[in-house]
């Protein structure tokens, strides 16, 4: 498998940090919100936002989540408000409304397809969250979904994690996501951890719920790019190669616009 970029981290964390800064005057905001999982994604996205010097909300939204996350998300908080005094915090927990939802709604009789459903309602509820928070305060939703997993896999939640206004590392893989977090002094306990969504309550990671892993998934992900086809591959290559293209194919509907049902003028009556 191919070799991993380098990237040029100082100027990638000033074209992003201008490229907010830029957005958020032009849209006359008074700053940004951000979700706080105690992951990689979550803690670049924040301090770039930080960066900016425009006020930074850090929201951490629990539902019965792993103590581990919670406390690498709060030491990045703690670390991320000594640095910088635009940057404040707020705790929402979820759990509660979580099991008030679970208990209005029937569970189903496909235990895979219910327990996926209430994981993707705990991103949806999140999103609720945040645009809460960004509406009472004027500020502006900051994704964290990086390049593989927003157009790669489509590993994320639509109108979950998926539902924000800016996303200002969607154009990074996972990998330089990592670069970029070194580089910003992001805290080490985060940049060893394992990947997680944390939507199931427990410590399974990506590369589990996934079969492969970040660098496996983009070195598939510039094959595919490059218009190679999966005869070409062999071994641990070809299975690699067949989750990218099996993921990529069926989470096309997050990826590309919503269908709209366009009618004939000739059906419309004009007036």
């Amino acid at each position: 498998m191919q070799k991993k970029s380098t990237l040029k981290t100082e100027e990638v964390k000033n074209h992003i940090v201008n490229w907010l800064t830029d957005y958020a005057t032009k849209a006359k905001v008074n700053g940004f919100v951000v979700g706080i999982s105690g992951g990689v994604d979550s803690a670049v996205t924040s301090t770039l936002c930080a960066l900016t010097g425009f006020p930074t909300l850090c929201v951490e939204m629990p539902i019965h989540q792993a103590e581990s996350h919670v406390s690498r998300g709060r030491e990045h908080i703690e670390q991320l408000k000594k640095r910088f005094d635009t940057v404040s915090n707020i705790e929402t927990n979820l759990t509660s409304v979580f099991e008030m939802f679970k208990s209005l709604v029937p569970a189903g009789e496909n235990e895979i397809k219910y327990n996926l459903s209430l994981a993707n309602t705990r991103a949806r509820l999140r999103m609720t969250t945040l645009y809460y928070h960004g509406g009472i305060n004027g500020l502006i939703v900051a994704g964290t979904g990086n390049k593989i997993e927003d157009f790669g896999v489509g590993f994320y939640t639509k109108y979950g994690d998926g539902g924000v206004d800016v996303s200002p590392i969607a154009d990074l893989m996972k990998s330089e996501v990592f670069q970029l977090a070194a580089h910003l002094g992001v805290p080490n306990a985060i940049l060893n951890a394992a990947p997680t969504d944390g939507l199931f309550g427990d410590n399974r990671s990506d590369e589990e719920q996934l079969g492969a892993s970040y660098d496996e998934l983009e070195w598939a992900m510039a094959q595919s790019d490059a218009g190679r086809q999966k005869s070409e591959f062999s071994g641990r290559e070809l299975e690699v190669f067949e989750i990218y293209t099996r993921l990529n194919f069926v989470n096309q509907h997050k990826m590309n616009p919503i269908p709209v049902c366009e009618i004939p003028l000739s059906l419309k009556i004009v007036t």
